[in-house]
């Protein structure tokens, strides 16, 4: 009998299928998060073109689909419109700790850190993105500077995601400081943190190294444009 898959291997379908089931929208095997939530949709483990099918319902006729951890076949008709090479990585030895200058993010706050990752493009983060978990922040004369927060959710694990800094307070550690806390309470709840980047982001990987993490995987990150007609029969 096959070892059951580790839920880090499907992360987005781990957590839609899991912890985070009250967010998932679904037709047939297909999971998605909803469009202001998150962009992430989780295929079954060895899709077919029934799956394919509904994930072109889902999505609609010349929409763009965003595949955490994908490894399958396109098929045919599908475009590919980007891919990220990706690292994840998992705790080995975090000196996770909170941050007395950590303020806990909330809906009020959506403006300013939309502003924020629009200045710094961490990654997704949408109107929504807050409810997936705990965003701390760290403000100076009332401004957002840096945050970081909680993404995916597969059972006992949580991914540690938009984690960013404004230009003009980079170089003070703020990054790391909210890592280690979002970390911090991450453990605190039981479970292990992880996370992921670009393979091609040397930076950040040499960083999330220096701070206790170990790269489990290469992974990708792919998106789609669902075909504008699909083949009959």
């Amino acid at each position: 009998m096959s070892a059951a898959p580790h839920p880090l291997d499907r992360p987005a379908w781990a957590s839609l299928a899991g912890p985070h089931a009250h967010f998932a929208e679904r037709r047939g095997r297909v999971l998605r998060y909803p469009v202001d939530v998150s962009p992430w949709l989780a295929l079954p483990d060895e899709p077919d073109a029934a799956d394919w099918a509904d994930v072109a319902v889902l999505a609609g006729p010349g929409q763009d689909v965003a595949l955490p951890a994908f490894r399958g076949e396109v098929p045919d008709g599908w475009e590919v419109s980007w891919h990220v090479d990706g690292v994840q990585f998992v705790d080995d030895g975090l000196a996770a700790a909170p941050d007395p200058e950590a303020v806990r993010l909330g809906p009020a706050d959506v403006p300013e850190m939309l502003a924020l990752v629009e200045r710094t493009g961490p990654g997704p983060f949408l109107p929504r993105t807050v409810e997936l978990g705990t965003y701390l922040g760290i403000r100076r004369e009332g401004a957002l500077v840096a945050m970081a927060g909680e993404r995916l959710h597969p059972p006992g694990w949580t991914e540690i995601s938009a984690v960013c800094t404004d230009p003009a307070v980079r170089g003070e550690g703020l990054a790391t400081r909210l890592t280690l806390a979002v970390a911090h309470g991450i453990r605190a709840r039981g479970e292990t943190p992880f996370l992921h980047t670009g393979a091609s982001n040397t930076g950040a990987v040499r960083l999330y190294e220096s701070l206790g993490f170990r790269r489990r995987r290469r992974t990708m990150f792919l998106g789609l444009r669902v075909p504008e007609r699909l083949p009959v029969g």
